[in-house]
């Protein structure tokens, strides 16, 4: 069982990084624990940043060190982040295209018992609707470590949201397809499609090995590029499996579903089921029990699918 969260090994790919590269900077806002940056501030004072429990001055400080060609990671809670720094995010990031890259530590709902003000549930929609800014969710730490290492070298801005607690590997050092901004088929299938992002690729994953064995093809897709989000791996869907799902630790509005919708929608409509979050005030609790009290768990996927094809 993997005891290594994603968000510690984003901070281990920055500072080996930092380390080399003077311009890189980190921007925290009062969160250097959660985020897991001690290390970083300890040893690499000179280019850490501390601005407070101040997340509109986190974007707009960290766009400014951009503009004179920092290469800056803007580190702060998901559910602070993506609603008390959205006007910065539009106008001072991605208007002006700077580098940098935005990190929502603790996203979607692992913040658990703290409740819906702690909750970022709708963090994919605010963000994919600005221009020019690009998103991402990675599934595991081995999918962390690829994705930061690409990101290290680009120089347009970006939302990553990562949970708060060690997730399940999907990969392996040894297997990691891997190719930015292109989804990732973890299994192939012929029947029905579950494309996953984030924390609910492994009960995906799971998913899709239970359902073969009961005699059902799945296809199972990794879209950890919200944005760009991969529509040739979704039309390629479309062609080639009858039914596709997805399943999101996201509102049910706004999300990857919504996206996925949309470009079925637009093109060849085939039936899609979106597991999400409800409309509602998300109840209280540790990640695993509220994703069993909405069903987004791998028995909630099978369900879903098994009674979709007894409906056909």
């Amino acid at each position: 069982m993997n005891t290594i969260p994603n968000r510690l090994v984003f901070s281990e790919v920055l500072l080996e990084n930092a380390i080399k590269d003077r311009d890189i900077v980190v921007v925290c806002s009062d969160s250097r624990g959660s985020s897991m940056l001690t290390g970083f501030a300890e040893q690499l004072p000179k280019q850490f940043v501390e601005v407070g429990i101040a997340e509109q001055s986190l974007v707009s400080v960290a766009a400014g060190l951009a503009s004179c060609g920092k290469k800056v990671y803007a580190v702060s809670p998901a559910s602070f982040l993506t609603t008390r720094s959205l006007e910065q995010i539009k106008v001072d990031v991605a208007y002006n295209n700077c580098n940098v890259k935005l990190i929502g530590v603790s996203g979607g709902i692992s913040y658990g018992a703290l409740g819906i003000t702690h909750h970022s549930t709708q963090d994919i929609a605010n963000t994919a609707s600005i221009a020019g800014l690009r998103v991402y969710i990675p599934s595991d730490r081995y999918q962390t470590r690829i994705l930061f290492q690409h990101l290290i070298n680009d120089c347009q801005p970006a939302y990553i949201r990562m949970g708060r607690n060690a997730v399940e590997d999907v990969y392996s050092e040894s297997n990691l397809p891997f190719c930015m901004d292109k989804a990732t088929t973890v299994q192939d299938g012929t029947d029905v499609t579950i494309i996953a992002c984030g924390e609910m690729v492994s009960p995906a994953k799971k998913a899709g090995e239970i359902l073969l064995q009961k005699g059902i093809s799945a296809r199972v897709i990794d879209m950890y590029c919200i944005k760009p989000i991969d529509s040739k791996a979704v039309m390629k869907a479309v062609k080639e499996t009858k039914v596709i799902l997805t399943i999101e630790e996201h509102s049910v509005y706004g999300g990857m579903g919504t996206l996925v919708g949309q470009i079925t929608g637009a093109t060849n409509p085939i039936p899609v089921i979106n597991m999400a979050l409800p409309d509602e005030v998300v109840i209280a609790g540790n990640s695993k029990e509220v994703f069993n009290h909405y069903g987004l768990n791998t028995e909630g996927i099978i369900l879903k699918i098994l009674e979709r094809l007894d409906n056909e």
